[in-house]
């Protein structure tokens, strides 16, 4: 009687398939709205980082100072941090649960 190895199982799924399960397995993959808080967040910093270097508002260089504009910008970049900060609290309790 002749001795036969198991073959490994192979996985059937396609490449697309497998790349994105390898993607979310371990961290869901970004939504839009992850993007546009990073990126709110980034145009807030570039801004605070002109205010600190040049003294120069560009949000309120562009909409005019204290404007209904200006206050909205503001408002809109702030709820991207906090957006950002429960986004970071809730990735970072995914991860202690594992």
């Amino acid at each position: 009687m002749m001795a036969t190895m198991n073959a490994p199982t192979m996985d059937r799924r396609t490449m697309g398939e497998r790349r994105t399960s390898m993607r979310t397995q371990g961290r869901s993959a970004m939504s839009a709205l992850d993007y546009l808080a990073m990126a709110l967040l980034i145009i807030g910093g570039l801004n605070w980082a002109m205010v600190g270097l040049f003294d120069v508002d560009m949000v309120a260089t562009i909409f005019g100072p204290g404007s209904p504009a200006t206050r909205i910008v503001y408002v809109v970049v702030g709820l991207a941090a906090l957006y950002s900060i429960y986004t970071t609290a809730k990735m970072a309790g995914s991860k202690r649960s594992h």
